[in-house]
């Protein structure tokens, strides 16, 4: 489970600006985000996957899961090598995820968005679909994207304020990752999950006490060509680790 917004072509510094969350269970093992081959990410250690990375060649993708339990297959491929293998590789975007949709029944659902500062795509499995994305600010959790889940709106929302306000700093950014309101009952999806569990995962920031948030990224892409990528990782012990990492692009 994650929540991400980014806002594509909507600042005049930054044509690129990406903040997610990515909410998991504290015993899978996972490293940090680094530079890894000219990728920065973290790994799911468990897989060999990543949820969220960018290439210092401008190729970004990032995923997350579609909550349909109905939905999952047998047996199913790694969703985080959806975004690995788009990282590392060099095929254009659109035929990489024309590839994808002729394999989606291999995967349990997801959504997935690659691209680069010259096209970016989303792709859901479950609604088969590619969607070339215009300029504009967009926010994805476990339904599709822009479904107006409380979360995602407001994250969305938060965004757009921050880019009006001329405030793009990764502390004003990490603080709307930071959000714990909980949805009213009224708002809350049907996703096959207990009632009561549905609404301890209506929040942006998840805090359970074997499952939440725990990492936040922000992504900058400068028009210059700097990539910057700020990450607060929380550890088993509950504690946080913060780092940031620069790099130019080479293209």
């Amino acid at each position: 489970m994650c929540t991400l917004a980014f806002a594509y072509k909507q600042h005049d510094r930054y044509p690129l600006i990406f903040l997610g969350n990515r909410d998991e269970f504290f015993k899978r093992p996972t490293l940090d985000a680094h530079l890894h081959e000219g990728i920065i990410s973290g790994i799911d250690m468990e897989k060999g996957g990543t949820w969220t990375g960018i290439s210092q060649s401008g190729r970004i993708a990032f995923l997350t899961n579609h909550r349909n339990f109905s939905l999952h297959v047998e047996n199913p491929k790694s969703r985080g090598h959806l975004t690995k293998n788009f990282l590392e590789g060099d095929e254009a975007p659109l035929d990489y995820l024309k590839r994808i949709k002729a394999s989606r029944r291999d995967f349990d659902p997801f959504n997935l968005v690659v691209g680069d500062l010259q096209g970016l795509y989303y792709y859901s499995n479950v609604q088969d679909k590619i969607e070339a994305l215009t300029p504009g600010i967009y926010g994805l959790s476990n339904a599709h994207l822009d479904t107006p889940w409380l979360k995602t709106s407001a994250l969305k929302d938060g965004l757009a304020r921050l880019i009006t306000e001329n405030r793009i700093r990764p502390d004003d950014l990490f603080a709307l990752l930071e959000s714990n309101t909980i949805a009213p009952d009224e708002a809350l999806p049907a996703t096959g999950l207990s009632f009561e569990l549905e609404r301890q995962l209506s929040s942006v920031f998840i805090d359970l006490p074997e499952y939440g948030t725990r990492y936040e990224t922000v992504i900058l892409v400068t028009g210059e060509g700097r990539i910057e990528f700020y990450e607060k990782a929380r550890q088993t012990d509950h504690t946080w680790r913060y780092q940031n990492l620069k790099i130019k692009l080479t293209k």
